[in-house]
């Protein structure tokens, strides 16, 4: 049998461009001679449509894109979407898979397992599936399901663990009852977004699964950003022995065929070239994640929303490097960088920004901000008498600033891009309303260190430094008062960072992280307070996008008020 793999780029809510790129790969399948078109879960509605669900024009809808797609389909094919729940039990709707032939809906395969954790809320919506059962069709017998219910078999999904490892998160195992049912090929169904070591996790599932079962796997995935969520596609096959056949390429959209009954040399597939460690395979990852997210954010909100990125270029490595991932999303005519000079600000900053903007051909501003913040000065003065000059004048400037941007984006129609790093953003070192303005964070997953190795990948790319090399060896500074450093405040990046990342995305105490990395504790009790005393403005900021297995955003819940304390 000749099975298509379509890895397409699906938008939530778009019936009608959904609809119209399932017939786009499912005509292409046809003309190439397969017999059945696989896509990826939910790829009707696009993935995740949240409370869409809750609409029952939209569902009524869902079912009229359905209908529409069993008619106009050139062959069988796979496809996901809602299906409405028709007994009186549980919730309104099934995640399913739907076998469209013959202008009907031959066969439906509901989702069991629903991931309710991170960035996922399935049981929200959705109501599990309580058997398995063979989708037969032109005498095979095909292992259907969706997305999670491949992830028990190995240990469950990531599930925020990070490196405590992974854990059994459901009673049921679709992938061992299925085979247990004898079948001769698995099929996945899947939108499983990226993180940081997910591909390379994934294929070594699908390969347990095929080695235990001596089963081959389809395994078909989404692909494109939508609003936080990037989806690396990474869709493939492997034999039954566990050997990758194809697999498709990261964060574009692609197709191929597989005919099952041919020979496959796996050579071709194109692994990492020589000479790059995994760290460099993950920057160039994350990097994809990053322009990918800016470039469907524009695309998908609509025609017209916004015309053009605009970025406040400090001469700093965040703006720089969220200045050229936007360049590269967009093109350079649809990128605009302000610099915003104070009394403090450098003239190597203004100079570096100034730089940056012509080694990328975008259109560049100067707007100082000292009338503004002198003009506010003046204003407080009566207030602020008798007090001396802290935070609140600093954040003046900051705050200036993100009213200058906000005017523009105002104006012309641009998405403002801020530019916080996951670091900065974890301690707080950040201004509410301020440099904290914007529609879309790029880099707030982003360690300050990664954003450095994303800098040098950029000039690597390129063949020579677009990012300006005064930017990336100069110390950060937010430059609000004489001499500031970021370190006056803060730890080394590198130390700040790891602290970070056990205490954020691992979960480790404090107290653990003091002891395996033997940083003092009075210092790794003070990050920590920071990040939770500064929830209330990650709760206020732009949504940013996701490329590690604990964000933040929607898949991070800690209260804003709250106290830590423990019974001794």
């Amino acid at each position: 049998m000749r099975i298509a793999l379509c890895q397409i780029n699906t938008t939530v809510g778009d019936l009608a461009g959904n609809a119209a790129r399932i017939l786009r790969d499912a005509r292409r399948a046809a003309e190439e001679g397969a017999d059945l078109a696989v896509f990826p879960e939910l790829c009707v509605t696009g993935y995740p449509p949240q409370d869409l669900l809750d609409r029952p024009a939209f569902l009524d809808d869902v079912d009229a894109a359905v209908a529409y797609l069993a008619r106009e389909a050139p062959l069988a094919m796979f496809i996901g979407a809602p299906v409405r729940n028709d007994t009186p039990v549980g919730k309104r709707l099934f995640n399913s898979v739907l076998l469209l032939d013959g202008g009907e809906v031959q066969a439906e395969v509901s989702k069991t397992l629903l991931p309710t954790y991170d960035v996922f809320d399935e049981y929200r919506y959705f109501e599990p599936c309580p058997d398995r059962h063979v989708v037969k069709w032109r005498g095979i017998r095909m292992g259907v399901h969706v997305c999670e219910d491949m992830w028990n078999n190995g240990g469950g999904e990531t599930s925020g663990t990070g490196a405590e490892g992974r854990t059994h998160l459901y009673a049921a195992n679709p992938i061992d009852e299925l085979a247990a049912l004898g079948i001769d090929l698995f099929v996945n169904l899947s939108a499983s977004p990226y993180a940081i070591g997910k591909p390379a996790e994934r294929r070594d599932l699908i390969h347990e699964s095929c080695r235990e079962h001596g089963v081959p796997f389809v395994y078909v995935n989404q692909v494109g950003a939508n609003t936080e969520l990037v989806f690396d596609g990474d869709s493939q096959v492997q034999s039954a022995g566990g050997e990758v056949l194809w697999h498709a390429a990261l964060f574009e959209e692609d197709f191929y065929v597989w005919d099952s009954d041919a020979s496959h040399d796996p050579a071709h597939l194109g692994e990492s070239a020589a000479g790059v460690t995994e760290a460099e395979e993950v920057t160039a990852q994350i990097h994809d994640a990053l322009v990918l997210g800016i470039r469907d954010y524009v695309a998908k909100t609509g025609d017209g929303v916004f015309d053009k990125a605009l970025i406040g270029l400090s001469g700093g490595i965040d703006s720089a490097v969220t200045c050229a991932l936007a360049v590269e999303a967009l093109g350079a005519d649809r990128v605009v960088g302000v610099t915003m000079p104070s009394a403090y600000s450098s003239s190597g900053s203004v100079d570096d920004s100034h730089v940056l903007a012509e080694n990328l051909g975008i259109a560049f501003h100067n707007v100082s901000i000292r009338p503004a913040v002198d003009a506010f000065e003046q204003m407080l003065a009566p207030l602020f008498a008798g007090t001396e000059p802290d935070v609140a004048e600093e954040n003046i400037q900051a705050r200036s600033r993100g009213l200058t941007l906000m005017a523009l984006s105002n104006k012309f129609r641009y998405l403002l891009l801020t530019t916080g790093n996951k670091s900065e953003m974890g301690v707080g070192y950040a201004t509410l309303y301020g440099d904290m303005s914007g529609g879309l964070a790029v880099l707030s997953d982003v360690f300050k260190m990664e954003v450095y190795r994303i800098a040098e990948y950029i000039n690597a790319q390129a063949g020579r430094d677009l990012i300006p090399r005064n930017t990336i060896t100069k110390p950060p500074s937010a430059e609000l008062r004489p001499g500031q450093v970021d370190q006056d405040s803060l730890p080394p990046y590198p130390v700040l960072d790891e602290i970070l990342l056990r205490y954020v995305e691992r979960h480790q105490s404090p107290a653990r992280i003091a002891s395996e990395t033997g940083y003092d504790r009075a210092l790794v009790d003070r990050i920590a307070r920071m990040v939770d005393r500064n929830e209330y403005k990650r709760r206020q900021a732009a949504p940013g996008i996701r490329v590690t297995s604990k964000a933040f955003g929607v898949g991070r819940r800690i209260p804003i008020v709250m106290q830590r304390t423990a019974v001794t």
